[in-house]
């Protein structure tokens, strides 16, 4: 399976809170809830569309909490997006030890490169990773992650938790798909391509 990290990102690539104002207050953020005003039919059709590719995932613990809090109450088999975290199945990265009571869901054992590196090794097409900002980092470190869907929306915020971070390795995306949104949202796909190249605009 290829390893995809779906996000939501401001302009200035803050990825913390999007959907309520109260989603996540970690580190102080007050900020959360810039997502609803501009999510339209057009991203709800990219969404969708990306969660028909899925066949498991791969979720940190606060997206997890998160989406288990929510979309078990709201299964629908017509809702693609519904249908699919309902359904399929969902490996936790956690240092936790409760118990993870969504149906399918699983802890994530052992070391996450050797655990993940498994997981891609298995059949099927896409192992999804959405939000996770601490795992999306981690697993971008080590090179793990093979594709992007970046929904960029209109806002900029100023502060809060980062995509890419400092300290993060230098590494070339290849740009495959590109959409806008009627209300402005940039719906980007990208390829890894391996390591950044540097040269001279005078060359």
């Amino acid at each position: 399976m290829r390893l995809t990290l779906t996000t939501f990102l401001t302009l200035d690539g803050v990825m913390q809170g999007p959907g309520a104002p109260d989603e996540d207050r970690s580190g102080g953020f007050e900020l959360g809830g810039w997502l609803p005003p501009y999510f339209d039919d057009a991203v709800g059709a990219q969404m969708a569309g990306v969660m028909e590719r899925a066949d498991a995932f791969l979720l940190g613990r606060h997206t997890y909490d998160t989406f288990a809090a929510w979309w078990p109450q709201h299964s629908d088999p017509t809702d693609p997006i519904a249908d699919a975290l309902n359904r399929l199945p969902k490996h936790v990265a956690t240092s936790r030890a409760d118990e993870l009571a969504w149906s399918g869901s699983q802890r994530l054992d052992g070391d996450l490169v050797t655990a993940v590196t498994e997981l891609k090794s298995r059949p099927g097409r896409e192992l999804q990773v959405h939000g996770s900002g601490r795992l999306a980092g981690s697993l971008m470190r080590e090179g793990l992650i093979d594709t992007y869907h970046l929904l960029v929306f209109p806002v900029v915020l100023g502060r809060g938790r980062r995509l890419f971070a400092d300290g993060m390795p230098p590494a070339a995306l290849r740009l495959v798909d590109s959409r806008t949104s009627g209300s402005g949202v940039a719906m980007l796909t990208y390829h890894s391509a391996g390591a950044a190249t540097f040269g001279s605009v005078a060359d």
